[in-house]
């Protein structure tokens, strides 16, 4: 996603603080939850964001990082097994290893 355009993207990007938050938000609401929950919340937030801005691409940074994130982790879960943990999920630990370096390196 682009913050300029609002368009989709396979570019990486520095995700705004809404988007970081979002993600953060649906780790937080996740944590314990199984695929079958987790498929269930992406579908609320998909109809949310369709039902406020008339479908996803339309909707802000935010409700798309939210939905994103719920795709991710509903993937995630999907031959797991178990319930939902950040401890389990790399792309997590890999944002929490790549924020201490970045608060490190300013401090």
């Amino acid at each position: 996603m682009t913050q300029d355009t609002g368009t989709v993207t396979n570019e990486p990007h520095e995700p705004t603080p809404e988007e970081r938050e979002a993600r953060d938000r649906v780790c937080r609401r996740a944590t314990g939850m199984t695929h079958h929950q987790t498929a269930e919340a992406l579908e609320a937030a998909e109809e949310a964001a369709e039902r406020s801005a008339g479908d996803l691409a339309a909707a802000d940074p935010g409700t798309r990082a939210e939905v994103a994130e719920w795709r991710r982790i509903t993937d995630l879960l999907f031959d797991h097994g178990g319930p939902y943990a950040t401890d389990i999920d790399a792309y997590v630990q890999g944002r929490l290893t790549a924020r201490r370096n970045r608060r490190a390196a300013t401090s």
